[in-house]
């Protein structure tokens, strides 16, 4: 206990989780600090090309096996799973209504791209290699969750939601998989002397770049906060915390069975810990328009981003670390 808290203080003290504070902060005092659009979305692009290139190197120099198909399997598995969970976890915590307890209940078996990234850099900061395959299971893990939360819907007196073609387009071409999985491929192809080519723009700037898209987050989250909390109640609150704790378990025994490193345990932790709040809150907007954006918004990004961000990460890791030796 005393080796998370330790852990946790370092990762609080970091410059990633420090900018993140910093636009936290100014939100909720009202500040008129802002991240323009064009330069935060220039920076997610940068992320999401330099961790999906960098995850192609790694699976170039792994080669491709049984271990890379299973974990993939895995990760579309708990995507499906999970938003299951959520929904039966937010049945009992909240008075939440079917239609936007599935909504948000998707958004749970999805994954936050950020908090990888920062679950990497914390990997890196260690000194834990990871498998680098992890970059397309999280690409894996986008669409089945939206698949189970229609499915949710579709159960109850409230109608099904709306599968259909523009939907499915909304899914499958959503520019952060495209980037990300593209990265992947442009990554496994070129192999490390493809890395060795751009490394000075790849490697050495991604912390800093890292740490100015955490300062425009912090502002979302605070602005979310601010607009979103009269819509949830405390039960709400406190899924937002809790549903991380019981996806990363399951991700816990997924990293177990697969006889993934420590480093890659703690990966599938993070990915069945998080929630999307760019993938899923854009294909809701077109399945599911009767559903509330700012309670799925201000849950995933305002609680449970802040808390594996601070927390989570931090007890993730050193779970991994018990359970792998």
């Amino acid at each position: 206990m005393t080796d998370i808290f330790a852990l946790a203080a370092q990762n609080l003290l970091s410059p990633i989780v420090l900018s993140f504070v910093l636009g936290l902060a100014a939100a909720l005092a009202r500040s008129d600090l802002s991240i323009p659009e064009a330069a935060a979305k220039a920076l997610s692009i940068y992320l999401l090309f330099a961790i999906g290139f960098k995850g192609g190197v790694s699976v170039a120099d792994h080669g491709v096996d049984l271990s890379l198909g299973l974990s993939l399997l895995a990760g579309i598995g708990l995507s499906a799973i999970l938003p299951l969970v959520a929904f039966q976890l937010l049945m009992v915590l909240s008075k939440m209504d079917r239609l936007n307890a599935a909504a948000v209940a998707g958004h749970y078996g999805s994954i936050s791209i950020v908090t990888f990234v920062a679950a990497t850099s914390v990997l890196e900061g260690q000194g834990l290699p990871s498998e680098g395959y992890m970059v397309a299971v999280a690409a894996a893990m986008e669409a089945p969750a939206i698949l189970s939360a229609l499915w949710l819907v579709s159960r109850g007196d409230s109608g099904g939601g709306r599968m259909d073609a523009k939907l499915w387009r909304e899914v499958m071409l959503n520019g952060s998989i495209v980037l990300l999985v593209g990265a992947f491929m442009i990554g496994w192809i070129t192999g490390p002397k493809g890395l060795a080519e751009i490394e000075s723009f790849i490697v050495s700037p991604f912390k800093g770049v890292l740490c100015l898209f955490l300062l425009d987050m912090g502002l979302l989250a605070g602005r979310g906060m601010q607009s979103g909390r009269k819509a949830l109640g405390l039960g709400s609150v406190a899924f937002g915390i809790l549903m991380p704790l019981v996806g990363s378990l399951f991700g816990l025994g997924a990293g177990m069975l697969l006889g993934l490193s420590t480093g890659g345990t703690m990966l599938m932790m993070v990915l069945s810990a998080s929630a999307s709040y760019i993938a899923v809150p854009a294909a809701m907007r077109v399945a599911l328009p009767e559903a509330n954006p700012s309670v799925y918004l201000t849950l995933s990004l305002g609680v449970t981003f802040p808390f594996n961000l601070v927390l989570g990460i931090p007890l993730y890791l050193a779970m991994a670390q018990a359970a792998t030796g």
